[in-house]
């Protein structure tokens, strides 16, 4: 009789797999599949943090994330390879500034760097129901409500979609 291999099977969802089924952030997550760095999305064991913005965040934007912020060359002619690096430029950087590099975080007042080189987002207590989720009596920034918070990854690892 000879062995078979099992490999272990994991039982813990990742951040790819909550994503993957979150429809008000399919947005977010297809930019985010452009980049190397949403490998890590993943792996069970990633500890991050990710703002994720819903579908209808990300349609309201003057600019979306490919275009980045207003040109300051406006006119120069560029080529499509040109054009395709600084869009794949604009989505990481963009998607770094959604991404605290630690979980889980304290949803309570202070700062926390993004995985965007001089970028944080700060967290404020705002009046709530002492009951509700610890989610709800939040703002990041002084304006942005979180409407949902999920939790992911194993006794080692964790990570937050919010």
């Amino acid at each position: 009789m000879s062995e078979t291999y099992s490999p272990l099977m994991n039982t813990q969802p990742a951040l790819a797999d909550l994503l993957t089924i979150e429809p008000s952030a399919s947005i977010f997550y297809s930019y985010a599949r452009e980049l190397e760095l949403s490998a890590e999305f993943a792996d069970v064991n990633t500890q991050r943090t990710l703002l994720v913005p819903t579908n209808k965040a990300v349609m309201a934007l003057a600019r979306k994330p490919h275009q980045g912020p207003e040109p300051d060359n406006e006119g120069v002619i560029i080529t499509e390879e040109e054009f395709d690096a600084q869009s794949k430029k604009n989505v990481e950087r963009w998607i770094s500034a959604h991404i605290i590099p630690q979980s889980p975080i304290s949803l309570t007042e202070g700062t926390y760097a993004t995985l965007l080189e001089g970028h944080s987002v700060d967290l404020k207590e705002i009046e709530g129901k002492p009951d509700s989720p610890e989610w709800t009596r939040v703002v990041l920034n002084g304006v942005i409500h979180i409407v949902a918070a999920k939790k992911v990854g194993g006794p080692f690892a964790r990570a937050q979609i919010l």
